[in-house]
Parts: structure tokens; C-alpha cells; sequence
């Protein structure tokens, strides 16, 4: 008899691979790519964060189950890996970390705690006092506008704003190509990074209404520290294919900046700042009927 898997923690992998065109099985036990002339390539999927499926992609159920089993986040993504259709859940919200997070998204004054730790984290200062909320987001907004400003002058590059149309990736130029694909990037290791630790991505403070809410607010703390500088210094090469330029890139960042060691810790410091605890479950709380192994991967995983 095997023993049985034992993820690798999020921290310790890889940050994220692309496929596209082709069959993803697996075969002789292994996690496979097949392409319309029968080659497979095989993909660590044990040591991935997440892998993005483009158009082209059809993957089988013994390929989910691996992915789920071993942890690893499965997004189907629409061209360039700019639009997300539907991702896979390898973990997801433990119900004692879903109430915690909620406690702190539904009180306003453990909310404002929260977001302001976000501000202060992602530009390096406390937040104005006796701001509310929405004050915070405009005066945040006016800060990112100035930052891409300066990231255009600093690489050659001509701004003309952060436009960009889901839909049509074409419509966009090639610096508005390049940021869009960059922070795809770091929002499919950011779920990844948030299901491992056992949160929901669609609780969030700052973003709001979207199923990846808590996933915008987290990896727009880093964002430009790591992939929008990347992304300009990218577009000013003006590569033929920009999309495949900044992959290659914010993958070697994410390796050099140890960006999947930083998520985890990073959302519980930002969650800390609301100063309570998890709550206890109700002392008349059913357990399971049938108790669960001990997790064996990331707080979220869940065990097989």
C-alpha cells in the first residue's frame, strides 16, 4: 500500500501554469496535457498553486479529482487569461474562519479596522483619520492614478489611462494588454492563496459584490510591488505577444519575490487588524456523523 498524498503547502509551490489546446487527463497516473497529435506533457500538478485553462482545454474527471485531492486550483480563463469563467474549489471556507471573516465584513467599525490596515500596508502609511470607507477608496483611487502615471514616465510608456474592455482583448492597447494580463496572474495565486487558508473570496472590505471581492483586496496590497511594474516594463518592449511576455515575467517575479510565502500571512495581518478572535462554535453544535481525517495540506484543504 502507498501511503497516502500529503500536499505541498501553498507557500512552497510553484505560482501558477497556463495550458491551452488540448485533453488534460491523467495517465498511468500521472497529470497529462494531450494535444491533438496524442503528445503529452506533464504538469506537477502537486506543486502548482493554480492552473489556468484557456479555450482549447478539456479536462476529464479524473484530472479535477487529482487537482482537488492535491490541492491545486483549476480557473477556466477566456483569451489571454483575462476573463474568468468558473474555477475549481481544491479547498474553501472552514466554517470557523467564514464566521470570523464575516464578524469582520458585517460590523462597519471592524470593517474600517480592516480597511484601513489594507491602506496602510499598500502604501506604506496610516490611513487618514476619520475617514470613512468610501473616503478611503477615493483617496486611494486618486493614488493609483498618480502610481500608473508614474510607471508610464519612469518606462516610455504612453498613458492614456487604465481602459480596457474584458470582452474584446484586442480593443485595448498594448500597456492596458499587459497590466490586464499581469493582474490576472496575481489574482489566480491570490483565490488560490485565500481557499488554502480556509477563507471565502467572495466576503470582501474594500471590494464588494463580486465573487472574488476578498481576492481584489488582498492582491491589490501587492499589486504594485510586483505585477504592474512588471507589466509596463513589459508593454515598453512592445513584445509581439504581450499576454505570453508578462506570464513569463510575473511567474519568475512571483519565484524572486516569494509572493505565495507572502498571501497566507498577508491575509491573516489584514484580518488581525479587526482585534477579535474567531468565534467558538455553539455549544449545541452537531458534529459530523462520520469525523473527518486530521487535514493532512493548508487550512482549507480538504482532506481525502
Amino acid at each position: 500500500m502507498l501511503p497516502p498524498l500529503k500536499p505541498i503547502p501553498i507557500k512552497n509551490r510553484l505560482s501558477m501554469i497556463f495550458l491551452e489546446y488540448g485533453q488534460v487527463d491523467v495517465i498511468d497516473g500521472a497529470f497529462v496535457l494531450v494535444d491533438k497529435k496524442g503528445v503529452r506533457t506533464h504538469i506537477p500538478v502537486g506543486s502548482v498553486a493554480c492552473i489556468m485553462l484557456e479555450p482549447g482545454t478539456r479536462v476529464s474527471h479524473a484530472a479535477v479529482k487529482l487537482a482537488a485531492i492535491v490541492g491545486t486550483l483549476l480557473v477556466w480563463v477566456g483569451e489571454a487569461g483575462v476573463r474568468l469563467y468558473a474555477s475549481g474549489q481544491p479547498g474553501g471556507a472552514r466554517s470557523d474562519r467564514l464566521l470570523y471573516q464575516a464578524k469582520l465584513a458585517l460590523d462597519e467599525e471592524l470593517r474600517l479596522k480592516v480597511v484601513r490596515k489594507m491602506f496602510a500596508l499598500r502604501f506604506g502609511e496610516e490611513a487618514p483619520s476619520r475617514r470613512s470607507v468610501n473616503q478611503l477608496r477615493g483617496i486611494e483611487g486618486a493614488r493609483v492614478r498618480k502610481v500608473y502615471e508614474l510607471l508610464a514616465k519612469r518606462h516610455g510608456v504612453q498613458w492614456q489611462g487604465r481602459r480596457y474592455d474584458p470582452k474584446d482583448w484586442d480593443k485595448g492597447d498594448t500597456v492596458n494588454q499587459c497590466i490586464s494580463a499581469a493582474t490576472s496572474c496575481l489574482y489566480g495565486i491570490t483565490e488560490a492563496a485565500v481557499l488554502a487558508a480556509g477563507y471565502a473570496p467572495a466576503v470582501g472590505f474594500l471590494h464588494t459584490g463580486k465573487p472574488l471581492s476578498f481576492v481584489y483586496d488582498i492582491a491589490d496590497i501587492i499589486k504594485f510591488e510586483t505585477v504592474v511594474p512588471t507589466a509596463f516594463a513589459i508593454a515598453a518592449k512592445r513584445p509581439a505577444k504581450p499576454d505570453r511576455a508578462v506570464r513569463l515575467a510575473c511567474r519568475d517575479r512571483f519565484r524572486c519575490d516569494k509572493v505565495l510565502k507572502r498571501l497566507i500571512p498577508l491575509i491573516e495581518e489584514v484580518l488581525a487588524a479587526g482585534e477579535i478572535k474567531p468565534p467558538k462554535p455553539p455549544e449545541d453544535a452537531v458534529p459530523p456523523a462520520i469525523p473527518e481525517p486530521d487535514a493532512i495540506g493548508d487550512a482549507g484543504h480538504r482532506s481525502s
